[in-house]
């Protein structure tokens, strides 16, 4: 629990340097013109589609008749909006992990490393290609348990706990293996990976929780129309923030994980032989000697 509580500071600490702001702007004018741009492209014309299908849904017609009669009528106006918001708010969360793994993290993990661990040893266990295979399976794994679990979502309990524990997965899956990839063997990832899974888990639950505050900065659009175009840029950088803080707590957490586990099989094989094994060794020869004792020479030899 030290070592977790220990990178978490440290991060934070990283977090408000001048060089890891400046960095996460790459991310936030990528992600920002991205969604904005499909946001101008396809915006009305999904809300026509939306809107049409709830207006043939005989369910959710009854829905807004029951909410009409209780004065929240206004309700069905924002209804369709908000559903593509839900629908669209994982896409930009694994986007906005998936642009930082490949722009943040390797300068992040760089940076801490340089300042922290500068005689770690460089093993190079994970190439860049390994990471995109490993990023795209757990993208692929993670998109496959959030459409799944979507109707689980209706128990309200279950929507405040299985899409944060899906993003806090992939985050995990994603950040550690890119903070290991440049300093660790394939071997040492695997060992640290069976160590600390819980911890590293953890972390990247506590990001998944962090990651619901720029959700509901985004859905707020629906109802501050006017500030939408401000609203939507804030909360994909607050994603950013919140991913480089996830990158940067990996980043500590595992290359100390990975100095600790080197160190410690350093000492185990420097260690000098136990006495029971000196003493196995010196009984060895004696007991040889007895079990085969030299033959006499041949009459004659001298």
């Amino acid at each position: 629990m030290s070592l977790l509580f220990d990178s978490f500071w440290r991060a934070v600490a990283y977090g408000l340097k001048p060089r890891v702001m400046a960095l996460s702007f790459l991310p936030l004018v990528l992600m920002t013109g991205f969604g904005l741009g499909l946001g101008y492209i396809y915006w009305d014309g999904v809300l026509v589609a939306v809107r049409l299908w709830l207006e043939s849904s005989s369910l959710l017609a009854s829905v807004a008749a029951w909410l009409q009669g209780f004065g929240m009528g206004n309700l069905k106006v924002v209804l369709a909006p908000l559903i593509v918001i839900f629908v669209v708010t994982p896409v930009i969360v694994v986007a906005s992990l998936l642009v930082v793994a490949l722009l943040m993290t390797p300068a992040l993990t760089s940076l801490v490393a340089r300042n922290r661990f500068p005689s770690l040893e460089r093993k190079r266990g994970g190439s860049l290609l390994a990471s995109l295979w490993w990023s795209l399976v757990s993208t692929l794994l993670a998109l496959v348990a959030l459409i799944v679990s979507v109707p689980l979502w209706l128990i309200p309990p279950l929507i405040f706990i299985l899409p944060p524990l899906i993003w806090g997965w992939l985050t995990y899956r994603v950040m550690a293996f890119d903070a290991l990839a440049e300093h660790a063997s394939s071997e040492e990832r695997r060992e640290i990976f069976r160590r600390h899974r819980l911890s590293l888990l953890g972390i990247g639950l506590f990001c998944g929780y962090l990651g619901a505050a720029p959700s509901l900065i985004w859905a707020s659009g629906v109802f501050l129309v006017a500030a939408f175009v401000v609203l939507v840029p804030l909360a994909i950088w607050l994603y950013t923030m919140v991913f480089a803080l996830a990158s940067l707590w990996f980043a500590h957490f595992c290359l100390a994980a990975l100095q600790a586990l080197r160190d410690e099989r350093a000492k185990s094989a420097a260690a000098p032989t136990p006495p029971d094994a000196v003493l196995s060794d010196s009984l060895t020869l004696p007991l040889n000697h007895a079990t085969h004792p030299t033959e006499p020479s041949a009459p004659g030899q001298s």
